[in-house]
């Protein structure tokens, strides 16, 4: 999209959960007892079974000048069962640019390895959705270590979401991997379903401008 004033910042709305569209129902606390991760071993691949926990707090809109992104801050905690310690840990951004219908997830995990993955919906409650990172995009694209880049090439990284009658969502995700000695692209996969534990806060702009005079749970 072309623009003719880069400078001047659209208006937006403050309420930011009714300009979320699609990802309008992931705000908030999820818990999910049901994860499967399929990851690369010396001998094959291993399966193992995990619990995990997505929190996606609301922001306050966002602008580029003219462009409003209303989007939703997130915390991904992942153990196996039993188990205190980290299994993966994973933070980032999941975006909503309504003028488009673009959505873009950003992440970091502390293996030293981010990412961004777009992906495009144009139904305020679609039942799934997918948005795909690719290395060597400069716009969604992949960024690694030295040593991930030399034993675990990753070559893209897609995730779908899905929305269930039950009111849970469940995700599927591939990252394609080259590594040294194996034949091909290594499809590492997760996938789990979860349920909301918890309500999401307001964004502060909710407050600040009177639209509404307290959080939606305070716990």
């Amino acid at each position: 999209m072309k623009y003719d004033d880069i400078y001047t910042e659209a208006e937006a709305s403050p309420d930011t959960l009714s300009m979320l569209g699609p990802i309008a129902r992931l705000a908030g606390k999820w818990y999910g007892e049901d994860g499967v991760d399929t990851h690369p071993q010396v001998d094959g691949p291993e399966s193992e079974p995990y619990h995990e926990t997505w929190e996606f707090e609301i922001l306050d809109p966002q602008n580029n000048g003219p462009q409003v992104l209303y989007g939703l801050r997130y915390h991904v905690a992942i153990t196996k069962p039993g188990e205190l310690m980290a299994f993966h840990d994973q933070v980032g951004y999941l975006l909503y640019e309504p003028e488009t219908g673009k959505l873009y997830q950003t992440l970091a995990i502390p293996r030293a390895q981010i990412a961004m993955a777009e992906g495009e919906v144009h139904e305020i409650n679609p039942k799934r959705f997918t948005l795909r990172a690719e290395r060597g995009s400069n716009v969604n694209g992949i960024c690694s270590n030295p040593f991930l880049e030399e034993a675990f090439l990753t070559k893209s990284w897609e995730i779908t979401y899905e929305f269930h009658d039950d009111g849970t969502f469940s995700y599927e995700q591939v990252t394609k991997l080259e590594i040294p000695g194996v034949k091909g692209e290594f499809e590492h996969t997760d996938t789990n379903r979860l349920h909301l534990v918890q309500a999401a806060r307001p964004n502060p702009a909710m407050i600040q401008f009177g639209l509404i005079g307290h959080a939606v749970n305070k716990d």
